[in-house]
This record gives structure tokens, sequence and C-alpha cells, in this order.
């Protein structure tokens, strides 16, 4: 993908890669009896959290963990995305893996996604686990913002490769980006402007991540890219309708906004916008059934917050066990933001609860 596309990334989003690299310098919190190794699985690198060997210890349980950033910012490598995964393997006493994908601007979509499948589907073979001292049959796949659209993503590939015999027995999804078919969702429409991600800051990372034109911005703002007349984004429609899939206490007084006549040159020039990798809401039925129990944990104040409650309804729809963790007062990204200076109650409170659900669960 072209690096202008990446330079003109927002004055917004300038700041919070400073502030991530700011955050990377801070001392770590956790305990040092987790040991952290860098290891490269099917050619992705990976940061795995193992805590200490018990005398006679059955085998582990093991998540494999997706960072966030937009598909462009953060790293496994990260104190914040250190911490947090220190914290899982302290608290979970479990094998944590933290997928070090590669990022825009060096590649763009489906490369994104290919990293955090190989190197998944490389850790569920028996010898690797195996080497780990992992139980195959306690993994969970999990992620947050980006990191969660990459989880869900690879979940749904997954379940549908007929060829593995060791899958994920839970996905946990962190306030996910699930889909770009509706940016004016109830949601979006209540959090337009609010701080951390506002409305066109998304907008910007899904035309970087799926390699389109800054020209499109302003349509894709207003849905003219799945406008009526649109055909390729028909049969998709009905996957995504969230006046059937939010309850009345999301879906507020907000009305939905759809085109009558828009710009299928969009979908042609950005096919990838209607791709179930780059968009897992808009999965088949058929898919959704095949999902292991999930988590998805919602923010209010997250111009996101529906996408990740409209996954919750289709997948429930589709007979699958799922928890929704819906946090009124909390904000897109908080849960990483647990350490001084930004050691809000809002990032203890998630990550206590996530942790919570794992340890339940899995």
């Amino acid at each position: 993908c072209h690096l202008i596309h990446y330079l003109r990334l927002s004055h917004h989003l300038i700041v919070l890669n400073y502030l991530v690299g700011t955050f990377d310098k801070l001392k770590s919190v956790s305990s040092e009896d987790i040991n952290i190794t860098d290891a490269v699985f099917d050619g992705v690198e990976v940061r795995v959290f193992e805590p200490p060997a018990k005398h006679d210890e059955r085998l582990k349980r093991s998540v494999i963990y997706i960072h966030g950033g937009g598909w462009a910012l953060a790293s496994a490598r990260t104190s914040l995305y250190n911490n947090l995964c220190r914290i899982m393997a302290e608290s979970l006493d479990a094998v944590i893996v933290s997928v070090e994908y590669r990022l825009v601007p060096e590649v763009c979509f489906p490369e994104q996604f290919h990293d955090a499948l190989r190197a998944t589907k490389h850790f569920l073979q028996p010898d690797v686990l195996a080497e780990y001292s992992v139980d195959p049959s306690r993994i969970a796949i999990s992620g947050d913002s980006a990191g969660g659209n990459l989880a869900a993503a690879v979940c749904q590939q997954l379940s549908k490769d007929e060829r593995l015999t060791i899958r994920p027995k839970l996905q946990a999804l962190i306030y996910p980006v699930l889909q770009a078919f509706d940016f004016n969702t109830p949601s979006y429409q209540q959090n337009v402007n609010m701080a951390i991600l506002p409305r066109y800051v998304m907008i910007n990372y899904w035309i970087d991540y799926l390699n389109g034109n800054y020209d499109f911005a302003h349509s894709l703002l207003i849905n003219n890219h799945t406008a009526l007349d649109v055909g390729q984004a028909l049969s998709f429609r009905g996957r995504l309708n969230w006046t059937s899939l939010l309850p009345s206490s999301f879906k507020k007084n907000y009305k939905p906004v759809i085109q009558t006549t828009g710009k299928a040159e969009i979908i042609q020039e950005i096919p990838a916008l209607l791709d179930v990798r780059a968009v897992p809401l808009l999965a088949e039925n058929e898919t959704l059934q095949l999902q292991p129990k999930t988590y998805i944990l919602t923010c209010e104040n997250d111009v996101l917050r529906d996408d990740g409650v409209m996954y919750a309804k289709r997948l429930e729809n589709a007979g699958v066990e799922v928890t929704l963790d819906h946090f009124d007062d909390c904000f897109h990204g908080c849960m990483i933001f647990t350490i001084w200076p930004t050691d809000f109650s809002a990032g203890v409170q998630t990550r206590n609860s996530y942790i919570k659900w794992l340890d339940e669960n899995l």
C-alpha cells in the first residue's frame, strides 16, 4: 500500500502514536515470575508469556492475544500490552501468545489477517502445544479493537478449516471493530467526536487498512458505499440491520442512514469493504453457528459499541453461547490504561471483568 496514505493520517493518530511510544518507556508492573520469550511462528513474530512450571502440574491453559491499534499502531512489545499479557499469564496461570503482526503502512489487508492466522495455526499444532505444556482443549483467542477484528476473523476461518484437529475453546473480543458497512449506527452517531476514537479516525483506519483512497472518506461517512442501488452490498444488508439487532437502550432515538443512490465504484475499488475476513460481522449464519463460546466487551462511549452488540446478537441467533459485558461509564481503549500516569479505574474494572470470565470459562 502507498506510504502517502499513512502520512495523511490525522494529527489525532500522530498523538496516539506518540503516547504509545511514551508508555513503552514505562516500567513494567507485573511480577518477575513470568518467563517472556520472543519466537517466530510460521514466519510471524510472537511474544510468549509463560508462568513458572509447578511440580506435578497439569497442562496449562492458553490465550492467543492480538493487540489493537487500528492495524497501524502499537506492538506486542509495548509496555501497555506487555503488562496486560503478563497480568493475564499470572492471573490465569496460562501461557499467553501475543502476536506481533505487521502493520500499516508496511502491509495492508489481508496481510495482517494472514499473519494472525498463520501464527495461530502454528501454535495449534499438537507438537507446539506440547512444547509449551498447553492443554489443547483449553485455548482461547482474544484481542482488542483491531485485534478483536483479527481474532474474530481468524476464529471464523479456523472454524471452517476441516483439516484442523485443534480449535479454540473460546473467543474473547474487547471493543472489537467488526464492520465498515454502516458508519451511522447509533454508537457512531452518539460518539461521533468522542476522544480516543472519533468517527473520522476510524474511517481513516479502515481506508489505510484496506489500501483505499482518501477521496472516498466523506462518501463512506454517509454510507454511500452501501446505498440501495449498490448491488454488491444488497445481499449483506440483512446481516447488519441495527434496527433489529440492537436493543432499544442502544438504539435510543437515532435513525438509520440509508442512501437511495450511492457510489458503486467505492466497492469496486475497495472490495474488501465486503470481505468477511476484514468485516467479520457480515459472515453468513452457517459460519456463525460454528463459533465457540464467546465473550464480547463493549463500552458506552465508543463508536464501536454497536459492532460488538450486533455481533453478540447475531451469534446468539445462530445458537452460540455469548456473554455481552457492557460498561456504561467506559471508553474505547480503556482496558490497557492501568499503569501510571493513566491508571484509570475504567481500565482496571474492564480488565478484571475480562480476566474473570476467562478464568471461569477457559
